[in-house]
């Protein structure tokens, strides 16, 4: 049973883990939203890393110089169709990734009161 201090802390608790959520879910839509307003960035970097994958993989996998050109060349015919899906997924997925790995660099342990009821608080659906 609770006592009336220790329900007062768990309220508090909460209300804490509440307001953390909504903070996290302000950043993911600043990180979604710089996404969307540098777009041109990170088509840039999704261009170089891809340049630089496929020119690294295509040089440890291909030996023969004659094949290791031709799959250079087959490399940069592909580049628009990985450049199309990359963005795709980048947009879509790196805001929340982003987020979470954030949020990991900001925890700290949990204190033992109350972990029960937030627990139970984070298993609710929230959407």
């Amino acid at each position: 049973m609770l006592t009336t201090s220790n329900s007062a802390n768990v309220a508090i608790i909460i209300r804490e883990k509440q307001l953390a959520d909504e903070h996290m879910k302000d950043v993911e839509l600043l990180l979604e939203n710089m996404f969307q307003r540098e777009e041109a960035t990170l088509q840039l970097v999704l261009d170089r890393l891809y340049d630089i994958g496929s020119n690294n993989l295509i040089n440890y996998r291909v030996k023969p110089r004659r094949l290791n050109r031709l799959m250079k060349w087959i490399a940069r015919l592909t580049k628009p169709a990985f450049h199309y899906l990359a963005l795709r997924w980048s947009k879509k997925n790196c805001p929340k990734l982003i987020a979470t790995w954030l949020y990991s660099q900001v925890q700290f342990p949990k204190a033992e009161l109350g972990e029960e009821l937030v627990a139970a608080y984070e298993s609710t659906p929230t959407d």
